[in-house]
């Protein structure tokens, strides 16, 4: 897939290290070498510069047909790590994921062939706990220990028909989740599936205005003036959908938003009510479910 043996890859993340000064001052440990590195470290789950040294160094020999020919000392690796600017291993994903997103959107038995598909994007975050509050500013409310801990969010996008991230950011545990909400993300007509962490008014309605569509779920806290209210029954007479055009006001904001109440029926489970928000009045509730549901590729792809 990284096209180890192809003169011309190689030549281009040599110019993708080079364009964000990571090979200045190096000798042998090239960018391409560090990626390998890294790559090893991470899919042997390794914690430490020690521990990916004496694994290398054992297994030499079987790492050469992917071109490391040397171990990178610890010191070595350190360096590279504090010098070598992360974009270059941005870049590099990105490439990847620009060369490969055709195949991965490809089988419409695995993604579906909904029209609503190809629009869709989820977003969503999660967070990596680390060292204390001290060094990554904690996320949440104290616990009675009166500590929490530190750590770095993960935040990241894919679109459902092809099931792999195609942006991620990083940054502290603290950090809301409504900044990756910016309009400029997003083209005309896309659908967004995300969590009710994201809720934000202005947010939501740069995205109207841009013609971006939305879904999340409510929060139970959420202050707003109803509009209108249908409810559907079924034949005994029971509730399956409850529609309702609502406004939300902040400051200067008036937000116009359509809310839709289902009965979540699992198995083994008890049932329970879960009311989304939209800001489409077009397609029905049941595609607005189930544009919903489909955010369990994301949180698949997290575990």
């Amino acid at each position: 897939m990284l096209g180890l043996k192809d003169p011309s890859k190689d030549y281009k993340r040599a110019t993708m290290s080079r364009q964000n000064g990571g090979e200045r001052y190096v000798k042998t440990f090239d960018g391409f070498t560090h990626l390998l590195t890294m790559l090893y470290a991470v899919i042997i789950r390794f914690d430490s510069l020690r521990e990916i040294e004496a694994a290398m160094t054992a297994e030499v020999r079987k790492l050469r047909h992917i071109g490391i020919d040397r171990v990178p000392k610890r010191s070595t690796l350190s360096d590279a790590n504090a010098r070598r600017s992360e974009k270059f291993f941005e870049d590099v994903y990105h490439d990847l994921y620009e060369s490969n997103k055709d195949r991965l959107s490809s089988d419409s038995r695995r993604n579906g062939t909904e029209e609503w598909i190809k629009r869709l994007r989820i977003i969503d975050s999660t967070t990596i706990t680390l060292f204390s509050n001290v060094i990554f500013k904690g996320v949440g409310r104290h616990p009675k220990t009166g500590k929490k801990k530190g750590g770095i969010k993960v935040h990241s996008v894919i679109h459902a028909n092809e099931g792999v991230h195609c942006d991620v950011k990083f940054t502290s545990a603290a950090t809301n989740d409504s900044f990756m909400l910016a309009p400029s993300h997003f083209k005309h007509d896309e659908i967004i599936a995300l969590d009710r962490a994201y809720i934000n008014y202005e947010k939501f309605e740069e995205l109207t205005e841009r013609n971006v569509v939305y879904v999340t779920k409510m929060k139970k806290n959420l202050k707003y003036e109803v509009l209108a209210d249908c409810m559907d029954m079924n034949e005994d007479g029971l509730m399956e959908y409850r529609e309702q055009v609502v406004v939300f006001r902040k400051g200067d904001i008036n937000h116009i938003a359509r809310i839709i109440t289902y009965v979540d029926i699992k198995k083994g489970k008890m049932s329970k009510l879960v009311s989304l928000l939209t800001n489409d009045f077009d397609m029905s509730m049941e595609t607005i479910v189930a544009i919903f549901r489909r955010r369990w590729q994301i949180e698949s792809l997290f575990k």
